[in-house]
């Protein structure tokens, strides 16, 4: 089969080529897993930081991907789950232990042997996959596989974004950095918060119209101060400025919801610039995210089949993910990227 392979760490750039195209052996599925002829694979900032090196792969040449739509076109021995030609999603939870406090308790996300999918396992940047049965989801008919594929990533870790907060209806979301995951946490906080005003936080100035457009009541720069004190504010950037900014904007109480894996070094010195009055006090909280649980992916799927939400979608193809890529790293970004397989 196809796929676009990651051979070594790299640092993108603009004429850089990390991922080549090439010719792989097919997957064969094992007990318990399912073969995924794939349609659709989203584009994520994740991706980025195992190009270069922040989470890196475990292994190379990895196929990366973690934003995966497709049909069911092989059952492995005792995957009983789903039939052939279902039409499945896969996001970035591949596998934990099943046994531990974690896994028992829902909390598989934290498991000490959790593997990512596109990192630790190979990914959707090709034509097809193997995954275990209870890592992959059916899509809701309502969805194309290019709308559905942003949600395996981008829409289940903004859903647990969003629940982290603890916010209530009424009270002010701020949302810092607004690409594929800031959009959606939108059209869900505005379905599942009625009476809650949504505040964006943006570098571009076509985000930030974007995001009014779709029902932010003010948007601005990273540095601006909001109208009004937020009771949550959720980061999806990958750097640490925005952090301080958004801490300085919570309302009394109010929590930061951190939604990266890896912070860059860039702007690092920042946090010495922090300062406990002004950031901190009065019982100001922060809270990471760590991946997704199953229970996320299959959430957020009925949410978004429920609103339903139509996420705004840049399609390229699987020979253009270097492009997608640089795009990306570069700030070009209107919602999702999505290569078509």
């Amino acid at each position: 089969m196809k796929a676009m392979v990651l051979n070594q760490i790299t640092q993108l750039s603009e004429n850089e080529k990390p991922l080549v195209y090439t010719e792989v052996p097919d997957p064969s599925p094992g007990e318990g897993e399912i073969l995924v002829k794939i349609s659709a694979c989203g584009v994520c900032h994740t991706e980025l930081d195992e190009i270069e090196g922040r989470t890196p792969p475990a292994r190379f040449p990895m196929i990366l991907g973690h934003e995966v739509v497709g049909r069911v076109e092989e059952l492995g021995p005792d995957a009983r789950k789903f039939n052939k030609g279902d039409r499945v999603g896969i996001g970035w939870f591949f596998f934990s232990c099943g046994t531990c406090a974690f896994c028992t308790s829902g909390r598989e996300n934290l498991c000490e042997d959790f593997l990512a999918t596109g990192r630790d396992a190979e990914g959707g940047y090709a034509e097809a996959m193997t995954v275990p049965q209870d890592s992959a989801f059916l899509i809701p008919d309502v969805f194309t596989d290019t709308e559905a594929a942003p949600f395996l990533c981008a829409g289940a870790i903004g859903y647990r974004s969003l629940n982290l907060t603890g916010l209530k209806n009424g009270q002010n979301l701020g949302l810092t950095g607004f690409g594929a995951s800031g959009h959606l946490v939108l059209k869900m906080a505005l379905h599942r918060f009625p009476d809650s005003r949504v505040y964006v936080f943006a570098r571009s100035a076509s985000e930030r119209r974007f995001a009014l457009d779709l029902g932010a009541v003010w948007a601005g720069d990273t540095m601006d101060t909001a109208p009004e004190k937020l009771h949550a504010v959720i980061d999806t950037t990958p750097v640490w400025k925005p952090v301080v900014e958004a801490l300085r904007n919570l309302e009394r109480g109010g929590r930061l919801v951190v939604n990266a894996i890896r912070k860059e070094e860039v702007d690092k010195e920042v946090l010495l610039k922090l300062d406990y009055p002004t950031h901190l006090w009065l019982e100001k909280e922060i809270k990471s995210v760590a991946n997704v649980a199953r229970s996320d992916i299959s959430g957020f799927l009925a949410l978004a089949a429920e609103i339903p939400i139509r996420p705004e979608v840049q399609v390229y193809s699987l020979q253009d993910a270097n492009r997608a890529l640089s795009e990306l790293k570069a700030g070009k970004i209107k919602g999702a990227k999505v290569l078509r397989v």
